[in-house]
């Protein structure tokens, strides 16, 4: 069932324009039917949608009884419910379609109108009784009921929909009755005194006694000389009932007050009274308050019978009812924002309201917020926050039943109703033990339209939902905590799971959008004497994020205020409310330009303005005491955020701001240590006329641009170029330390013009030196000079490095030098090297033990695994027989390398 109601107004034409005027047929004889245009003023109108099956006519009874109950036409319920059950039986299960049932208030009665959607069935006409059906047939009664019962009906019908229609009459009342309590015999009266004295007091706007009545003075013996002047609280014994915030100074300010408290007579004694205020004004506009005061024990003079809703002391169905569920509607949604939804609907409904709204109370009950309202901008108030106590724009009515005849006496009495047009307001507040859970409001566009009766009735009905709400409120909040708790754990594992400071940006972003808000932007600080940057912009709508971020580049960041908490940031929803507005104007040809060149550009920029024109908060990212960027989340056009959300996003900031300052610190740290590793690397391999060298390098471990294992070519002088490769003990920082160490000795030794042998010694000794922190390594050092027949002399030392081999043009591999002793373990030395000549063609092959060494299993590649790789690369250039090597090395096993790799190999062309 779908449900709508319009209070006010006449209803709209449902009929689409151009459409001919329906068939229509009549009943009680008159020849004139009442059309679509009605002479009495619409007041209301209620109307719903039904679907076709059984159930649908027990609720379309109820949505009937509820309506008119709720507009005061108890009188003519029944008649109307009786006429809506055959009529909704018709069209949902003999026609078999849906039924739409619309009910219509207007002065002088209600009219009713179900249509279905079955226009082929065949409609009797008036004047041909004998087709209205037996009332011995299951269907065809709903007409026969209407001519018997309804003051006028009719049918209406087109090609795609039949309405039948009546009209019920309100029942005639004496002039001047507004409500009348039953017989009862003389000892069920209220009990008074032989005589009923009400004493009048007027007090003036300052609390003063300004009028004085005779039974004011025989009550409570001040002669009207003595009090006249005095404030009425010198003489009133005020009770201070937990839960409220008012006093008498205060209830003498309100329109209307009724209820009871004590006055303190000329012997000293507390009179308790009754007491009903009504608050006036004189000709000049001179406000004062008229009490009317009885003995509180003849309270019933004074006192407003309590109306109950009709159905509350009716049974419904033959049982008694519950009066939440004659409130609410039976079955009661299960879920906080139904139950609260519905209940504005009913309380706006109870009191011929045009609008309703209802707040929750936070926690500590300083704030209300906005969770339900109809006939209101909803999207626009939906979980605004107002102070209850103080501040600006304070829910002053909260506490107490407050009626407002005339909001534009008193603007801003009530914020949520500031710039709706509603006049005149009835607030009661929702409370269970004692403490303020909420407010229940009910508002008219006209002025004077509620009094201290509809206070009660309303508070009746708070009354009975206060509990209900309550439990669901703290059922929704016990499971957005347990959601909220599961999504940080979520959270805190996705940011503890990386360190690259970019993707801990893309987290961020990603887990509040759109969980949290609709957009996100995150601003990082470098330092403290550098401004907020936009580092990262995210939106539901992937295609808004160019629009937003190019809004937020043009706007001032804000500022990286530490204190925690969010904090309203309204500076974006006013930039894109001002570009909106002139790109409009812009189209419109307001400023002079040409329209066609910015048309164009309208859409993306009203886009824009609607999805950041919402409530936009920003919360601090503080970590190790240094505000290092901000968090900003955003909502689309005239959207606020639950304080639960800002809570639950507080959270994620502390956890976030801590994930990026650690991927800062990692950045940073990674960075300097890059740059170090590749201080110890070669800037280049040199040029060498007729020789291929290149060179294949691997460190390992994540990160790590250098390990244990180096290299180096490099000239010498008088066309000899030194090469080098070697392999420290262990890996990385601690081995390539000693790596820098031994490839700068390297060239600084050689170019002096030692020769090999002696070059390594003073590197075993300069090795040594270091204490503690040396480390011995395996070194293959050797000298190439080219030869003018196109050859290439090589002088080598092998100090316990795997031996190089050397490739001929016949595919024959051996080794070209002999093992000598490792350096920086022992300190006297003594090492040879070794000459040979490589013809063109020829290839050698040097490899750190990270190559010879690679397992798989229980096998290794080895020496000979080696060789036999190197014999397939006959007439490959350098870069090739390097490259086979490598890709041989990495399908040998399918493990990460847990070694240094470095593969040196040189051809003569």
């Amino acid at each position: 069932m779908t449900t709508g109601l319009i209070p006010g107004g006449q209803p709209p034409d449902p009929q689409p324009s151009g459409m001919r005027p329906p068939q229509q047929r009549g009943g009680q004889g008159s020849p004139h039917v009442d059309d679509r245009t009605r002479s009495s003023v619409i007041t209301a109108r209620a109307a719903a949608s039904f679907e076709p099956v059984g159930r649908s006519v027990a609720t379309a009874r109820s949505f009937v009884r509820d309506t008119l109950q709720g507009w005061g036409f108890a009188d003519i319920v029944d008649d109307a419910v009786v006429l809506t059950s055959e009529l909704v039986t018709n069209a949902v299960v003999h026609a078999g379609t849906h039924a739409d049932v619309l009910c219509l208030r207007s002065e002088d009665g209600v009219r009713i109108e179900v249509a279905d959607r079955y226009p082929e069935r065949e409609i009797p006409l008036q004047g041909s009784p004998a087709t209205m059906g037996s009332p011995d047939r299951e269907g065809g009664r709903g007409l026969q009921l209407c001519a018997a019962i309804a003051a006028r009906w009719g049918v209406e019908y087109t090609s795609t929909h039949k309405q039948v229609w009546f009209q019920l009459d309100l029942p005639d009342r004496p002039v001047g009755t507004r409500t009348a309590g039953p017989s009862l015999p003389a000892d069920l009266l209220p009990l008074a005194d032989s005589r009923v004295r009400v004493a009048v007091v007027q007090i003036d706007r300052v609390g003063a006694i300004s009028a004085w009545n005779e039974d004011a003075e025989e009550l409570f013996g001040y002669a009207a000389d003595q009090v006249t002047g005095k404030p009425l609280t010198d003489l009133a014994a005020w009770p201070h009932t937990p839960g409220t915030g008012t006093g008498i100074a205060e209830a003498l300010q309100l329109s209307r007050w009724e209820g009871s408290y004590g006055i303190r007579g000329v012997s000293g004694r507390v009179t308790p009274v009754y007491a009903s205020h009504l608050r006036v004004r004189d000709t000049d506009g001179e406000p004062s308050t008229v009490c009317l005061l009885v003995r509180d024990h003849e309270r019933a003079v004074l006192q407003t019978p309590s109306r109950l809703p009709a159905s509350d002391s009716a049974p419904v169905d033959g049982q008694s009812a519950d009066p939440f569920e004659v409130f609410i509607g039976s079955p009661a949604p299960d879920d906080l924002d139904g139950l609260l939804q519905r209940t504005v609907e009913r309380a706006r409904d109870m009191l011929d309201g045009d609008s309703a709204f209802l707040l929750l109370a936070t926690d500590d009950e300083t704030e209300l917020e906005v969770r339900a309202s109809t006939g209101l901008p909803s999207a626009r108030q939906r979980f605004a926050r107002v102070p209850v106590e103080a501040g600006p724009g304070r829910y002053g009515s909260a506490r107490m039943p407050a009626v407002h005849e005339d909001l534009s006496a008193v603007p801003g009495v009530v914020p949520l109703l500031n710039g709706t047009g509603m006049r005149s307001v009835v607030t009661v507040p929702l409370k269970v033990e004692g403490r303020l859970t909420g407010s229940l409001g009910v508002a008219a566009e006209a002025p004077g339209r509620y009094s201290n009766e509809e206070a009660l009735r309303l508070q009746f009905a708070a009354d009975r939902i206060a509990l209900a709400v309550e439990s669901a409120r703290l059922g929704e909040l016990e499971r957005l905590r347990r959601g909220s708790l599961s999504f940080l754990v979520e959270a805190s594992d996705l940011l503890a799971g990386t360190l690259d400071r970019d993707q801990t940006l893309a987290l961020m972003a990603q887990m509040t959008v759109p969980t949290l808000a609709t957009w996100c932007a995150v601003y990082t600080i470098a330092d403290q004497a550098s401004d907020p940057f936009l580092s990262y912009v995210l939106h539901e709508d992937e295609e808004l994020i160019d629009g937003i971020k190019s809004l937020l580049s043009k706007i001032a960041p804000p500022d990286p205020v530490p204190t925690p908490g969010a904090r309203v940031w309204p500076a974006p929803g006013e930039a894109a409310h001002e570009a909106a507005l002139r790109s409009s104007m812009r189209s419109l040809g307001l400023t002079g330009g040409p329209t066609h060149q910015v048309s164009s550009g309208i859409g993306p920029t009203l886009a824009t303005a609607s999805a950041v024109g919402g409530e936009t908060v920003v919360l601090p990212l503080v970590a190790r005491n240094r505000v290092i960027g901000m968090l900003t989340l955003g909502k689309p056009t005239d959207e606020h955020f639950r304080q639960e959300i800002l809570e639950l996003a507080e959270d994620l900031s502390r956890r976030a701001a801590l994930a990026l300052d650690n991927a800062r610190l990692y950045s940073e740290r990674t960075a300097i240590s890059q740059s170090l590793q590749r201080s110890l690397l070669p800037p280049g391999l040199p040029d060498i006329d007729g020789v291929e060298v290149d060179v294949i390098y691997r460190a390992a471990g994540e990160g790590n641009e250098v390990g244990g294992d180096f290299y180096d070519v490099f000239p010498i002088s008088d066309g000899a170029y030194g090469f080098a490769i070697g392999d420290v003990c262990g890996t990385g920082p601690h081995a390539a330390a000693v790596t820098g160490l031994a490839r700068h000795a390297l060239r600084l030794l050689a170019r002096e013009g030692l020769s090999g042998p002696a070059v390594l010694e003073r590197l075993n000794s300069a090795i040594l030196d270091e204490g503690a922190r040396s480390r011995f390594l395996t070194l293959l050092y050797g000298e190439m000079r080219p030869q003018p027949d196109g050859s290439a002399e090589l002088k080598v030392v092998c100090a316990g490095h795997p031996l190089p081999l050397r490739l001929r043009q016949d595919g024959t591999v051996a080794p070209a030098a002999e093992p000598q002793p490792l350096l920086g373990v022992i300190e006297d030395l003594e090492l040879y090297e070794q000459t040979f000549t490589l013809d063109p063609g020829d290839v050698l092959l040097c490899v750190t033990d990270g190559v010879t060494e690679r397992r798989e299993g229980t096998r290794m590649l080895g020496d000979d695994g080696l060789a036999d790789v190197l014999s397939t690369c006959t007439g490959l250039t350098a870069g090739a027989v390097a490259a086979r090597i490598m890709r041989a090395v990495e399908r040998f096993a399918s493990d990460a390398p847990s070694d240094d790799m470095a593969i040196l190999a040189m051809r003569v062309a």
